[in-house]
């Protein structure tokens, strides 16, 4: 549970320590943290085998991170509808960045027929060496205003971030901005359901964490 408050809602992890404080139950806020690098990626591993298939018209776009005083690079891009297509937290914004992304959303979701980006030459100049291998390229549009879509979605990301004051390591940061959006994916009923009713979010996350017997699971309910 204390895992799925931290990386769902805008809260701290004193805040958390609050909260259950109130509750009767003492908790460190530290060992929260422990568990969330512990368990999260593991549940991301877990959800990408649930996760529903999106659209094949894609917005991208990367948002800023703040990690130990340094401004870092959280790729994302939604389909037509808004469902979350992939994510990547990258130290530069360049052509290798925006490629690698490229290559880990496509792996994952098969190819888009299009995809809409910023007027960001990087992100073009990674967009046209993907097409560069590929019969059939990829369309690619550049427009400010059809890519608002994402640009809101980030909001919800950095919603959550923003209380945490700043990631001190590179690795803690990917991993809980990994949780974070496993969440807002949860959240948008992106997750299979195996008789196809419309759960809440605690009830996804149950199934989620009991599909895959964790030993700490009261940390994720």
């Amino acid at each position: 549970m204390r895992t799925r408050w931290y990386v769902g809602y805008p809260l701290s992890l004193r805040h958390l320590e609050e909260m259950m404080s109130e509750r009767a139950v003492l908790v460190e806020h530290s060992t929260v943290h422990r568990w969330a690098i512990k368990l999260l990626p593991a549940l991301g591993k877990a959800f990408g085998k649930r996760k529903k298939k999106v659209g094949r018209s894609w917005r991208m776009d990367e948002t800023y991170i703040k990690v130990n005083g340094k401004w870092k690079y959280l790729y994302r891009a939604v389909d037509k509808a808004g469902d979350t297509v992939d994510f990547l937290f990258r130290a530069k914004r360049d052509k290798a960045a925006a490629r690698r992304y490229f290559e880990k959303a496509i792996a994952g979701n098969g190819v888009p027929e299009t995809v809409t980006i910023d007027k960001s030459g990087a992100n073009l100049a990674g967009l046209n060496a993907i097409n560069a291998d590929r019969e059939v390229p990829i369309k690619i549009r550049q427009s400010k205003y059809l890519n608002n879509v994402v640009e809101q979605d980030h909001r919800a990301i950095k919603r959550i971030a923003r209380p945490m004051l700043g990631f001190k390591s590179f690795r803690c940061a990917r991993i809980i901005l990994g949780g974070i959006e496993l969440m807002h994916m949860i959240s948008k009923g992106q997750m299979k359901s195996d008789d196809g009713r419309h759960r809440s979010v605690p009830e996804q996350s149950t199934i989620l964490r009991n599909k895959h017997s964790y030993s700490s699971h009261q940390h994720f309910s």
